[in-house]
């Protein structure tokens, strides 16, 4: 059960790959920039949980879903395969949205 939260997100991003691959939304349409907005995202909201972190706001939970393998204090491995899943959602709905209203 330890793995669980965590193959759910693998899951997930599969499905956004999946996804990606069909409609060419955003890796599948440019790499490179699909890469570096990926990463500035989880940059972003990896800082941001780290300051959280660091007042004492934002703290690991316990679960029997998590593996308890943490990259930082308080910031389990979960949390950054949260943020690529969050930030790939968000770059394939952007581009979706761009061609629902006619702009490529």
């Amino acid at each position: 059960m330890t793995l669980a939260y965590l193959l759910i997100l693998l899951v997930s991003i599969a499905g956004m790959i999946t996804l990606d691959w069909k409609f060419k939304l955003a890796f599948f349409r440019d790499a490179k920039v699909s890469a570096v907005s990926l990463a500035l995202g989880v940059a972003m909201f990896t800082a941001w949980d780290d300051m959280g972190i660091r007042q004492g706001i934002f703290f690991r939970g316990s679960g029997q879903w998590m593996t308890g393998l943490q990259l930082f204090p308080e910031y389990p491995i979960e949390e950054l395969f949260f943020l690529i899943l969050l930030n790939y959602l968000a770059l394939n709905i952007l581009e979706f949205a761009k061609r629902v209203r006619g702009k490529k």
